[in-house]
């Protein structure tokens, strides 16, 4: 029988992250600061709200878009936030999670052949999201020479008249690293010039310590040709709840909200009755695990440094992004024998695009206890080998 499977799947390369979790799923003892989710539980008054749809026999389908109510209490929130409006009859549409809104964003905006610029290192999925949509993905690498920002330079040397689009991921995931307004004004120069669409996952946009979040969209000129994408995962402690959301001009909207009625008919409902909850007044929770991940951020940041790996200071999102060099081994090496020898799971920098190489992602998601025992078995591990 012939290989029934589509040469384009056969060809996608598997995650870099899955192989690391697996193994560590075998062994017992394992600290891990490989999985990047909250481990806060939903905060209770959120998750009331969605345990009180399904008493009530709220468990059919909603609107395709998403309730309505919802819809409002998204683009009450983005305004209050950041003085954006947009309606939430024809550009707000509520989807199951930010990778679907990925998906749903690039499959709208692009033909066969179309070439998305694609800022690494960035989150596995997203490279894989633009083949999957029928597109081609030009990785553009930010360095940690400029703290993983891409700049203006860096996109324009990659600009080709096939290019149709920018995805860029700020705050980052693997990195920890956010934009500055002066490199956000460079990308928006480079889509002006050229005419593009920016695509810009901003899913840990209230996961920002010292600084102000900038959405991309509230750069002059840019909300006619920005895609946001967001959700509840990770700054409401989300994760399992499945509710991302897009926002975006009418005319894109129209293309995405028209997969989606074909792909998923609509979001979970009782994750969207739990949304509203959580973005209408959840503001005080989200401020409480902000500032808890601020104090892991300090002590895993400063406890690399002082074991000679040299970690820049992240300033969004809940990763460090060490730089394992002086070890001498590659970042595929180092997880392996960390995780083996001293049972402490981290993921290479690798996984997350060539600019990565060198480097490790460890989340300061887990508890400040663990993160602190984490800590002393990789000073033992780098005892033998750093």
């Amino acid at each position: 029988m012939r290989n029934f499977l589509a040469s384009s799947v056969q060809q996608m390369r598997p995650s870099g992250i899955r192989r690391y979790f697996d193994i560590a799923a075998t062994m017992e003892d394992v600290i891990t600061l490989g999985i990047g989710e909250p481990n806060f539980t939903t905060p209770g008054h959120i998750a009331e709200k969605g345990a009180e749809s399904l008493v009530c026999g709220r468990t059919g389908y909603t609107s395709n878009a998403g309730l309505i109510e919802l819809r409002r209490a998204i683009s009450i929130y983005i305004e209050r936030l950041y003085g954006l409006h947009y309606r939430p009859e024809d550009q707000v549409l509520v989807t199951v999670g930010v990778s679907e809104a990925l998906w749903l964003a690039l499959k709208a905006i692009l033909d066969p052949g179309d070439e998305v610029l694609v800022v690494q290192p960035c989150f596995v999925a997203n490279t894989a999201a633009v083949e999957m949509a029928g597109g081609v993905a030009v990785t553009v690498d930010a360095t940690i020479d400029h703290e993983f920002q891409v700049t203006g330079a860096e996109l324009e040397a990659k600009v080709t008249p096939r290019t149709k689009a920018i995805l860029i991921s700020y705050p980052n995931n693997p990195t920890g690293a956010i934009l500055t307004r002066e490199h956000m004004l460079q990308i928006a120069a480079v889509a002006e010039k050229h005419d593009l669409v920016v695509i810009t996952d901003e899913i840990y946009e209230r996961l920002i310590y010292g600084v102000d979040h900038i959405p991309f969209a509230a750069l002059p000129g840019m909300y006619e040709r920005t895609i946001v994408l967001s959700g509840m995962s990770k700054s409401f402690a989300m994760t399992g709840w499945r509710i991302g959301y897009a926002t975006a001009p009418t005319e894109l909207m129209v293309g995405m909200a028209k997969l989606h009625q074909y792909l998923i008919m609509s979001a979970p409902t009782m994750g969207q009755y739990a949304a509203i909850e959580a973005l209408l007044y959840g503001a005080e929770d989200v401020e409480s695990m902000r500032q808890q991940y601020d104090q892991r951020r300090h002590l895993i940041v400063d406890g690399f440094n002082e074991m000679g790996l040299t970690c820049f200071e992240p300033r969004g999102a809940f990763y460090a992004f060490p730089n394992i060099g002086v070890t001498g081994m590659s970042d595929e090496e180092f997880c392996e024998r960390l995780l083996i020898e001293d049972r402490v799971a981290v993921v290479p920098g690798s996984a997350f695009g060539k600019s990565g190489t060198g480097f490790v992602r460890a989340s300061y998601t887990n508890s400040y206890e663990n993160i602190e025992e984490a800590l002393e078995r990789m000073r033992r591990f780098m005892m033998r080998h750093g």
